[in-house]
């Protein structure tokens, strides 16, 4: 049987939590590097939105959202209980914010010129509400939701880094202690060092690469 086929593009947020989830479930996933610039026609084909990630499934079935990709990956193997986790302590609300408030004050802080109404700064201060709501959770237990990582700690770390990285240096002096350590600790972990692999843009036609 073939294997899934997940294109994805190496810095894109969304496709980082994929790719966690899919290596972390030992799966055999044929990944596709692509150019924003020049999106594969198949990749097309099956996901017109033209955005990263999509998994093209062996049944032609096709995930479009990152979130159904780590549930599904999930569903297939889970060894040590992200979505248990999930469900008991209910992130859904969590990375809903994230995903919304977030990741929207997120695009504006680094990319101002295309949002000029308002000063970068302005920007950075929606997001900061969100960093301290992490940081009033991360006072409590090393991770999200208690004392080990859930999906929602996998669902929301490429997004801070994001943030973390349009004026690092202001990062580093920021009062998010508990938050610099957590955000640390997922992005030296082997897990987010193996889906970070530098893969060659994809061609048709070319061996395929896996995750």
């Amino acid at each position: 049987m073939p294997s899934p086929i997940l294109y994805s593009y190496r810095r894109c947020p969304y496709a980082m939590r994929a790719r966690m989830a899919l290596k972390y479930c030992n799966l055999m996933i044929e990944v596709r590097e692509i150019s924003l610039r020049d999106k594969p026609a198949h990749m097309l084909e099956n996901s017109p939105k033209g955005t990263v990630p999509v998994l093209v499934l062996p049944d032609q079935q096709v995930l479009e959202q990152s979130l159904d990709i780590m549930h599904w990956a999930l569903s297939q193997h889970d060894p040590a209980g992200w979505v248990l986790a999930a469900q008991r302590y209910n992130t859904q609300a969590l990375i809903a914010t994230n995903d919304g408030p977030f990741k929207a004050a997120l695009d504006r802080y680094k990319y101002p010129d295309r949002y000029p109404d308002r000063p970068q700064a302005d920007y950075r201060a929606q997001g900061e509400v969100f960093l301290a709501e992490l940081e009033a959770r991360l006072n409590q237990y090393p991770y999200l939701f208690g004392p080990g990582i859930t999906l929602a700690d996998i669902a929301i770390f490429p997004f801070v880094r994001q943030f973390s990285k349009v004026d690092s240096l202001w990062f580093e002096q920021a009062d998010y202690p508990k938050l610099k350590a957590w955000l640390s600790t997922l992005t030296t972990m082997p897990l987010f060092d193996a889906i970070m692999h530098k893969y060659p843009t994809w061609q048709p036609g070319q061996a395929p690469a896996y995750l």
